[in-house]
Order: structure tokens, then sequence, then C-alpha cells
């Protein structure tokens, strides 16, 4: 976004030069505008996942406290992987 900030500068500096170029200015302002909103949109968005997020990551165990627990059932004369029911 901030290089079509800088094109949209020097386009409008040019303008000035060469009236001509008005529309390129105009289009690159619908742009900015547009993809301003976009930019707006998604940081909604993401505010509103972040809440979900940390409770599904707070209800969940790690994966490494996960692969503690899976090791403790294991039967002591097993080899990795294989539990005393396989």
């Amino acid at each position: 976004m901030q290089s079509q900030i800088t094109e949209m500068n020097q386009t409008r500096d040019a303008t000035e030069e060469n009236p001509n170029l008005s529309s390129k200015v105009q289009s690159l302002k619908e742009k900015l505008e547009e993809h301003s909103k976009q930019l707006e949109q998604s940081a909604e968005k993401l505010s509103q996942l972040q809440p979900e997020n940390t409770f599904l990551r707070d209800q969940n165990p790690s994966p490494q406290h996960g692969r503690q627990q899976e090791a403790s059932f294991q039967h002591p004369g097993s080899t990795h992987g294989e539990s005393e029911y396989s």
C-alpha cells in the first residue's frame, strides 16, 4: 500500500505538468480506497478471530503434552508406538 501512495504522489506531481494524467491519479485513488477498505475489513475479522483462537488454544493441550500422555499409557514391555492393546 505504501508503494501505491508513493506512486500516487509521483503521479500527482506529474499531473501538474501533464493534465492527461488526471485519470491515472483518479484510478490510483480508487485503488487505494478499495485496498484501505479491504485492510480495515481484514483487521476487523482478525480482531474477531483472536479471542476464539485464544479460547481454542487454551482448551487443547500442547502437542508435546499429548505425546507425554500417550507414552505414559504404553505397556512397559512394548516397543515405541505400540500400546498394550495393539
